[in-house]
């Protein structure tokens, strides 16, 4: 089975860290989260995969190119301009002739695809969705469906009152090519809005999958920090994240000095450096990264080749790729990208 990602998306509340990359690109424990899907469904048995991109689209082909690296073949669809998840779903039409996964590309889940496709067979539908519990769906897509897993209408962020459902639309699809048949080639079109009900009301199938697997739309920083955190908790199972008993994860040719401190849950990636009395808790480090002495480390992510200099304090903060932060800087609650420190109170 192929999968399609939707990752046009630009990222505007992501901002700053999608100024210079797009939003499926952010890293998550080191590598984008585009990546860290790619391998969750790799695992599950996905070995041909299509991207769908718009902001950034060379971005994304550079970053993974035919696929080779990942032991993916990889294709492209670019759009010119936004054109809706169903009008980049439809432009896809020549690459599947079978039943399809697709993904949107900004949320993190370590979903068990194989489960949901033995799931989307059994009932025997046009479409399946999975869905996810929230507290408050007031910000979603709601899903009321019957006891037998088949949807029976469709809520765009409704009021209090209006559904007692809080199963919501996770973003994570099982199509059968049929389905394209539905969906415009002119417009910009939703498939949430559109197309789904348009099935309802010609009396078709829509499954409605509930995984029980972890799921995070990183749509905001605090969503992003949130994210990483979890993993680290054990809350989202990831490809190649493995913590040891003191719920410290190690890359390769991590050099750390015997004076130094490093309190899990913590990630440290390859080629790291650690200097002396440093002090790292509840932190995501970076590859290719050094942190000089006496610098302390809490609550916050590092992206790759940074540069700590020496008596650094950083809480609640994140570093970008490439940045060095100077000697004898405090920064909390702080994005920093070395062209502009940008605040961001983290809630």
């Amino acid at each position: 089975m192929k999968a399609l990602f939707l990752a046009g998306g630009m990222g505007t509340r992501l901002q700053p860290l999608t100024d210079k990359l797009p939003k499926p690109m952010v890293p998550i424990m080191n590598k984008p989260l585009l990546e860290r899907t790619m391998l969750n469904l790799k695992k599950c048995g996905i070995s041909e995969v299509v991207i769908s991109t718009c902001y950034q689209s060379e971005y994304i082909k550079e970053y993974f190119g035919n696929g080779n690296n990942l032991n993916l073949k990889i294709d492209y669809i670019v759009e010119d301009s936004p054109m809706g998840t169903g009008g980049a779903i439809k432009k896809s039409e020549a690459h599947f002739n079978e039943a399809f996964v697709v993904f949107n590309a900004d949320i993190l889940s370590d979903i068990d695809l194989s489960k949901m496709i033995d799931f989307h067979k059994s009932k025997q539908a046009l479409a399946t969705i999975a869905v996810t519990e929230v507290q408050n769906p007031s910000m979603y897509g709601v899903i009321e469906y019957d006891t037998s897993g088949y949807a029976l209408s469709f809520k765009e962020k409704p009021k209090p009152g209006e559904t007692f459902s809080k199963s919501i639309n996770a973003g994570i699809y099982i199509f059968e090519p049929a389905i394209l048949k539905e969906i415009a080639a002119d417009r910009a079109v939703s498939i949430e809005r559109e197309i789904f009900p348009k099935i309802l009301e010609q009396a078709k199938k829509i499954g409605v999958y509930q995984s029980g697997s972890y799921w995070m739309d990183i749509g905001t920083i605090e969503k992003y920090i949130q994210t990483h955190k979890d993993i680290m908790e054990g809350k989202c199972r990831m490809v190649d994240c493995d913590f040891n008993s003191n719920n410290i994860s190690f890359g390769k040719n991590v050099k750390i000095h015997p004076d130094s401190n490093i309190i899990g849950p913590a990630y440290i990636g390859d080629n790291t450096t650690i200097g002396a009395k440093v002090i790292i808790k509840n932190a995501v480090i970076g590859n290719n990264v050094s942190i000089g002495a006496e610098s302390r480390i809490t609550g916050s992510i590092l992206w790759n080749d940074v540069i700590i200099s020496k008596n650094v304090r950083l809480i609640n903060s994140i570093v970008t790729s490439n940045c060095c932060v100077n000697k004898d800087i405090n920064l909390l609650n702080t994005v920093y990208d070395n062209e502009t420190t940008q605040l961001h109170k983290i809630i």
